[in-house]
């Protein structure tokens, strides 16, 4: 990693507004590069975020069935928590586009989430539990689309391809060495201390976040409006991002993908739990170590293809690996070749994660709705994440594992057929002429 900066141009979505924005001139930070010091800073507060978070990923349901919880206990607390987050994903959506300092409220949310662990790792009973997965829910609404928009503000839309690749690099790192941790700990001291250990991340992610220096974000780019409009951007009506198909279109392909993807991993961790043991933290932290590191190794080439290849054929590629890896969890519980599948949801993490911000900022970009936008997406996806765990564990005590897994895989082939052909290209090639500043 160097502290350079490197001038990037890319294509715009609109040219007439913007060619009438720039002629007008940025009168602030639009024509100046960030700070060194803040892109280092938002490489790490990613890294941090990442691990915080792995606090309430599969090891969730794998220390509540510790402490003797129920399988159908453990999908309820997961799909209220889901709910509460989708219900406040489009609101602070909003808030985040009308909110000046992004900063204060990725910082509120991260204490939100370093409280709720705390909960977990003290209280798991039901109230305090259903409690902590509703405020982790809720302010996970408030850090993804919070990182996205600072991420904007700094760069960049013509820059933000290659700015989110390296932000989901760091992050998939961020990751990769919590849930190594985790499992390590997990396999020597009691499962309680895997969250102990993580809340800790809390105050560090804080002094992190303080060093990117808020001048460095430009307020009318990190909600996608005009740069000629910095302190008071002009924005469409909301109800404009409901006229445009290609934005429903994504946002229902997402929706099937999460409805799929969201219980395989809780489905194979309470599986694990009974047929391997006190094993079974450390498999599982493998089965989210793996697709880490491909994550790791891709996010920065996903940024650097979308510019060159778009954004369909990635997307494309990114939810058909969905229903392979769920067909073998159907067939096999050998946790060797498993592992070795679980490359594939590297693949998938990679491309969707880069791209789904990407592509709701050149739907939206010049409306000034670039967060309300991620907030509808993150709802419409939220909702096959909430519902996900619940219907999986019916099908699952019904009919089995097997058709649990096999209905995972129906879900996902769905949802590739309809992005095949409904959704096109979002990455317009336009003549470039919009600034844009990325670290090198």
């Amino acid at each position: 990693m160097t502290g350079s900066l490197v001038y990037v141009s890319h294509a715009i979505s609109d040219p007439a507004a913007t060619g009438r924005q720039m002629r007008a001139g940025a009168p602030n930070a639009a024509d100046t590069p960030p700070a060194a010091q803040s892109l280092r800073a938002l490489d790490w507060l990613n890294f941090l975020l990442a691990a915080l978070l792995m606090g309430f990923g599969p090891f969730l349901g794998l220390y509540l069935a510790d402490q003797g919880w129920m399988p159908a206990q453990v999908g309820l607390i997961l799909t209220l928590g889901g709910l509460a987050g989708l219900l406040s994903q489009i609101p602070a959506g909003e808030l985040i586009d009308m909110v000046k300092s992004k900063r204060v409220l990725v910082g509120t949310g991260a204490v939100g989430v370093t409280l709720a662990i705390l909960t977990l790792a003290l209280r798991p009973d039901f109230s305090p539990v259903l409690a902590a997965a509703v405020v982790q829910a809720m302010s996970g609404s408030i850090i993804g689309p919070g990182i996205a928009a600072i991420s904007l503000g700094l760069v960049g839309h013509d820059a933000l391809a290659g700015r989110l690749g390296r932000n989901y690099q760091f992050a998939s790192v961020g990751g990769l060495a919590a849930a190594a941790t985790m499992g390590v700990v997990g396999y020597l001291l009691p499962t309680r201390d895997i969250f102990l250990l993580t809340a800790a991340l809390g105050p560090l992610l804080l002094l992190v976040l303080a060093r990117i220096r808020g001048s460095d974000i430009h307020f009318a780019r990190s909600c996608g409006a005009p740069d000629m409009h910095p302190t008071h951007p002009q924005r469409v009506s909301r109800a404009a991002l409901l006229g445009d198909h290609r934005l429903l279109t994504f946002a229902f392909c997402l929706f099937l993908f999460q409805l799929a993807n969201a219980s395989i991993l809780p489905l194979v961790g309470q599986t694990l739990r009974h047929t391997e043991g006190s094993w079974s933290p450390l498999i599982l932290s493998g089965f989210v170590v793996v697709p880490q590191i491909v994550v790791a190794l891709l996010a920065p080439w996903v940024g650097q293809k979308a510019e060159t290849w778009g954004r369909r054929p990635l997307l494309l590629i990114g939810l058909a690996v969905l229903p392979i890896r769920s067909s073998f969890f159907a067939f096999t519980a050998d946790p060797a070749p498993l592992a070795i599948v679980q490359v594939l949801d590297g693949l998938s993490g990679a491309t969707l994660g880069v791209l789904t911000a990407l592509v709701t900022a050149d739907l939206t970009r010049g409306t000034g709705r670039f967060n309300l936008a991620q907030g509808l997406v993150a709802t419409v996806s939220g909702i096959g994440a909430a519902l996900s765990t619940s219907l999986s564990g019916l099908i699952v005590a019904s009919h089995g594992q097997m058709a649990g897994f096999l209905s995972i895989t129906a879900v996902g082939v769905l949802a590739v057929a309809i992005f095949w052909f409904y959704m096109p290209e979002t990455k317009l090639p336009y003549p470039r002429s919009q600034r844009g500043f990325a670290q090198s």
